[in-house]
């Protein structure tokens, strides 16, 4: 190993104690963290219309404070992109987070400086520390990690983008020595263009790790083979040992990834959303992550209209979380539902999204529902699926059927049995879509499309993520309308 590399090696590292000690006192910090947020959070409009300074417990907190979602905390961020100082935190908001995510528009989450010190940068510290903990011969520090971001740009004066482009631009050339590709490349706007560059610049690159959303990595990674020629991603970068992933589930993209690589590499998860950066897997190839309870941010978990804070969960209870944080979100509900799988130290993993569950005919149909089935029908036909969303489709007077639109790696040889499996394994994971297929529901319909499609819907509208369950039809609409053709089943 370089001095470089054991330089960096025992940097990182002495973070554990750090790491360790929050986690041992995570009710601690967490009541420490309100109470500063509430400190620094009195002074602006929002902490003297909620009378923040006569806060002293988190039960009163919970009591003077309401609960926003983006639609009713968007007054307070239109006001902070017209450049006013001191709106829900302390003076004027310079970088604004836009994120599509699964909502049908975008939205801007403010981040501040300090958010970006004290959560985001610390979080993805985090992650190689514990990357390095559990891989002690690895060689992340002899090669470069290829970041793979969106764009930003200035808008009222202030940076606007994804959350992955502020920080490269927050990093500026420092950043360049540990991470690929040129912050030039990085920025470019236009999806295709960026790949092309980074291609240019990276190939012949010691790449010994990736870092970013799955779909933007595959369509880099499937860009790279053609453009070098080769058929496996490891013969292109012999030393890449790790994928730092997050943002949306990994299942559905395990077999893609395996297939693209053509060799064995790590894949490590994390939780970090554009409001804050909330938990860290310990172990590679795990969805239990570790919550990360002194980055700036005060968790409290819904259920069934009950409001807890940390100290309060209890283990398989799936709860919306709602995050307070320097950001200047108070009591924001970010649409994600986490479950606890571990109370000592607090573990987590994303059940699911409040707005991703299809009801259009009483089904109560869930993603976890979805992703399990489509598991079970890719093991069983041998396919492997890229991409999909699902809509319902009404029919007048009869119910209606689900409309799944995939895109493959490998298709399965008898679709029609790859449909029904899929049909098969959801009645018998939710007895309510059971329920309504003897009843209302017709066997639901795939239509596959050819490879690209989600890529250039994707890069048309500027979104991330795919949505994967949606109530009604407008994405798969938009996705047909980039299709070049199709195959109903």
């Amino acid at each position: 190993m370089s001095v470089f590399g054991k330089f960096m090696r025992g940097l990182m590292l002495a973070r554990l104690r750090r790491i360790e000690r929050a986690i041992e006192s995570a009710i601690e910090r967490q009541y420490s963290t309100l109470e500063q947020l509430l400190k620094r959070g009195q002074y602006t409009n929002f902490g003297r219309r909620y009378g923040l300074s006569r806060i002293r417990s988190a039960e009163q907190f919970a009591q003077q404070v309401e609960i926003f979602d983006y639609d009713s905390f968007e007054p307070y961020v239109e006001r902070m992109r017209r450049g006013e100082s001191g709106v829900t935190c302390e003076g004027r908001v310079e970088m604004f987070a836009r994120s599509s995510g699964t909502a049908s528009r975008s939205k801007y989450i403010p981040v501040t400086r300090r958010a970006l010190r004290v959560n985001h940068l610390r979080g993805m510290a985090d992650v190689v520390t514990m990357y390095l903990q559990g891989n002690p011969s690895s060689q992340l520090f002899e090669g470069r990690t290829l970041t793979l971001g969106g764009s930003c740009r200035r808008e009222n004066g202030a940076l606007v983008g994804d959350l992955s482009a502020l920080l490269i631009t927050v990093a500026g050339r420092w950043g360049e020595f540990l991470r690929a590709p040129s912050r030039g490349a990085a920025l470019i706007e236009d999806f295709d263009a960026k790949c092309d560059a980074v291609c240019r610049e990276c190939a012949r690159e010691r790449i010994a790790a990736l870092a970013g959303v799955p779909s933007w990595n595959m369509a880099l990674l499937r860009r790279l083979l053609e453009h070098t020629g080769r058929s496996r991603v490891i013969d292109v970068w012999p030393d890449l040992e790790l994928f730092m992933h997050g943002g949306v589930s990994f299942k559905p993209y395990r077999e893609a990834f395996a297939n693209v690589m053509g060799g064995p590499i790590n894949y490590l998860e994390s939780y970090n959303a554009s409001e804050g950066f909330v938990a860290i897997a310990e172990r590679c190839d795990s969805d239990e992550m570790l919550l990360m309870p002194d980055y700036g941010c005060y968790y409290e978990f819904m259920h069934n209209g009950d409001v807890v804070p940390l100290e309060g969960v209890r283990l398989g209870v799936d709860y919306a979380l709602l995050m307070t944080s320097e950001n200047g979100l108070w009591r924001y509900r970010l649409g994600d539902v986490v479950r606890f799988t571990s109370l000592n130290p607090y573990r987590v993993k994303i059940a699911g999204r409040t707005k991703q569950y299809i009801n259009a005919f009483g089904e109560e149909l869930m993603i976890g529902n979805v992703e399990e089935a489509l598991l079970r029908a890719c093991f069983v036909t041998g396919a492997v699926v890229e991409e999909y969303t699902v809509s319902p489709i009404f029919i007048y007077e009869r119910g209606g059927y689900h409309r799944w639109v995939v895109e493959f790696v490998y298709r399965p040889d008898d679709v029609q049995a790859f449909a029904e499996e899929i049909d098969a394994a959801l009645r018998e994971l939710n007895s309510d879509y059971d329920a309504k297929r003897r009843s209302v529901m017709q066997r639901l319909e795939v239509l596959m499309v050819p490879a690209g499609t989600f890529h250039r819907w994707q890069a048309a509208t500027g979104r991330r993520k795919v949505p994967r369950l949606r109530e009604d039809g407008s994405v798969s609409d938009e996705v047909l309308r980039y299709c070049r053709e199709r195959v109903r089943v």
